[in-house]
């Protein structure tokens, strides 16, 4: 853009003042190049600060007067090293746009006698570039360019940085830049741009050229998380990979070959992921979500031994190194996990709880039938939550523990199994205790509530009134469950008064429910939290009805067995206690008859639920088991004979 004739000169500042401003600024960048050369972190931080506060005061002195081409070139990189400051001073993700740059815009417009107020950011750049054509101001201009790149990178506007570098480049670039579909256009255009050079009476506190580096770095990873997020697998690992070969902090390096191992799990790929985790340890052995990940892939592949490890060393990390958030380096201003920082990265590498990762060891050694350690693991994360709630279980609804009464029923189970009835009975009666008063004495629910996605208008009520009832029936099965477990400890101590007492309270508690549907055709869409009422009714019921039968009470656990089979037609345990009434009350027949039923029906029918549908709750392992019918070869026995007896006799 050139002046037009006859226009006012415009206005000069005094060349005294241009130089004290061009020697204030060098002065500054020199005394900030010397700090971050004394390899003292410390000390190059302080400087920093020092140098934004004089950056900016330089500035806002030069902006004081009207703008003019002599002084433009310095302005613009004053600018430049100011706004490198403000970023540097940041530990969080840089948010929308550099007001500054626009300002810095508007007044090369200005000096060329141009005057465009209304025009966005993209806008100014284009026109700028495009029709400013003074020599002096190239350089500037592309440096801040380059700096107006990262901020539109770290916004995800990837167009827009596109579109800028098009007009940053020369022909001779745009050239170079072309690319086949295959390619990635971003990175091209960020690899072939040839950044100008650093002029010696314009210092830079950090050079465009280290700047572009960090720029392809941080492109390549941000549009690798993109497709990751998109399932574009292969094409994420290429960027990532791209990614991995650029310019950053191990920190930064190690975070890339996490998400590349994650993205390799996901392909399907669990050796090539675990390659990538050891390599994002080997890296930045504080990189603590690596580890967590290759517990995931551990599991995955069921290698047990070496994901309780990995969990292991992931407690014993997190308790002597609390994650903190990582100081910035004072040595660049501009980097990549400034301009990186997407909510699928923040969920890759979001750090574990100390609580949540003993819950996990927790849980799989109980899940391993690893008792003893579940029990030890349990009983610790007991303990670490009885210390403080708030101190120990994450509040932002990301955690991985469930809701502490099924920490504790969970425990109870370990226990349980373990053979430590007694403890069992008491962690559960912590569970009742603090149940009790949360659960309204009726509860009138539909078996197969309709949860729309989007409520309409004026349905805010109902959706409360929905999801309290919710948390009724999970206060309600917490409750039952304790009952429940507390029945079948009973039950192995050889106290079977007290567990029909037990199981009684477990199903006396349970007709608190009115449920209105459509009966038990079909469980595919009951409510999880009324399927797990109905699964301990159906324990509860058989638990019962054992013990009655070990008292000698036979009708009275007939009628449960019966009850059981209305709940849960076909199930094996249910069917065989029922047979073994029959068979003690003498109605031989009748037991025959239901034995030859079930011994035609396919094995495990309806019973364990794990790989089909909804799994049950982990809580609900131990009575599962204690539930099954541990007398089927001798009844089988039995009820043989006497069908071979009447077959012979028929008139027996």
């Amino acid at each position: 853009m050139k002046r037009q004739r006859g226009a006012a000169p415009e206005p000069q500042p005094e060349p005294g003042c241009l130089g004290a401003w061009a020697a204030e600024s060098r002065a500054l960048v020199g005394r900030w190049r010397a700090a971050r050369c004394s390899g003292h972190g410390g000390a190059a931080a302080r400087e920093a600060r020092q140098q934004r506060g004089g950056f900016g005061e330089l500035l806002l002195r030069m902006r004081g007067l009207p703008a003019a081409l002599p002084a433009l070139p310095l302005e613009l990189t004053v600018l430049y090293n100011s706004l490198l400051f403000t970023l540097g001073a940041s530990d969080s993700a840089i948010e929308g746009e550099a007001e500054e740059i626009h300002q810095g815009l508007l007044r090369v417009l200005e000096a060329c006698g141009a005057c465009e107020q209304d025009l966005s950011t993209e806008e100014l750049w284009q026109k700028v570039l495009q029709e400013v054509t003074v020599e002096e101001l190239q350089a500037p201009l592309r440096q801040l360019g380059a700096l107006q790149a990262a901020w539109w990178l770290a916004a995800s506007r990837l167009g827009s940085t596109a579109g800028l570098l098009r007009l940053l480049s020369s022909p001779e670039d745009l050239g170079t830049a072309c690319c086949s579909e295959q390619e990635n256009e971003l990175l091209s255009l960020l690899k072939a741009w040839r950044v100008p050079a650093e002029e010696d009476s314009l210092l830079l506190v950090q050079s465009t050229k280290d700047l572009k580096e960090i720029l392809c770095t941080a492109a390549a990873f941000l549009q690798g998380l993109q497709e990751l997020e998109a399932g574009n697998f292969p094409t994420a690992l290429s960027l990532l990979q791209e990614a991995a070969g650029g310019f950053c902090s191990k920190r930064v390096l190690a975070q890339i070959y996490t998400c590349l191992g994650c993205c390799a799990q996901r392909m399907g790929k669990p050796q090539t992921a675990l390659q990538h985790l050891k390599r994002a340890l080997q890296v930045d052995f504080h990189c603590l979500p690596a580890l967590s990940h290759a517990a995931a892939v551990y599991h995955e592949l069921g290698e047990a031994d070496a994901e309780l490890e990995a969990l292991a060393l992931l407690y014993k990390a997190l308790g002597k190194n609390p994650q903190a958030a990582a100081s910035p380096s004072p040595y660049f201003h501009i980097r990549t996990e400034l301009l990186v920082h997407t909510p699928v990265l923040a969920s890759l590498l979001r750090h574990r709880h100390p609580s949540e990762v003993k819950y996990q060891l927790a849980q799989r050694c109980l899940q391993y039938g690893r008792v003893d350690d579940a029990v030890e693991h349990y009983l610790d994360l007991l303990a670490l939550l009885q210390e403080g709630l708030q101190q120990q279980v994450p509040l932002d609804g990301s955690s991985a523990l469930p809701r502490i009464p099924e920490v504790f029923l969970e425990a109870a189970s370990a226990l349980e199994q373990a053979g430590r009835h007694q403890d069992a009975i008491t962690v559960c009666e912590e569970v009742i205790s603090r149940t009790t008063d949360l659960i309204p004495r009726r509860l009138r629910v539909e078996e197969r509530l309709e949860q729309p996605q989007c409520l309409p208008p004026g349905a805010g009520l109902a959706g409360g009134l929905l999801s309290q009832k919710k948390e009724s029936l999970c206060c309600l099965a917490w409750r039952t469950a304790g009952y429940l477990q507390q029945g079948w400890a009973w039950a192995e101590l050889g106290q079977s008064k007290e567990a029909v007492t037990q199981f009684s309270r477990c199903l006396s508690d349970l007709l608190r429910v009115q449920l209105h549907g459509s009966g038990v055709e079909s469980t595919e869409n009951l409510l999880p939290e009324v399927e797990v009422l109905q699964k301990i009714r159906l324990l509860s019921l058989i638990g019962r009805g054992a013990q009655l039968l070990e008292l000698g009470r036979h009708k009275e656990a007939l009628l449960d067995f019966q009850h059981s089979l209305q709940i849960s037609p076909g199930d094996p345990a249910a069917a065989s206690y029922l047979v073994q009434a029959l068979w003690t009350l003498n109605r031989k027949q009748e037991a025959a008859a239901h034995w030859q039923k079930l011994s035609q029906s396919p094995p495990g029918e309806d019973w364990q639920r794990e790989g089909q549908g909804r799994p049950f709750p982990l809580y609900l392992v131990s009575c599962l088991k204690q539930a099954t019918f541990p007398h089927s070869d001798s009844l089988a026995r039995s009820i043989r004979d006497y069908l071979g007896t009447t077959a012979q006799d028929p008139l027996s």
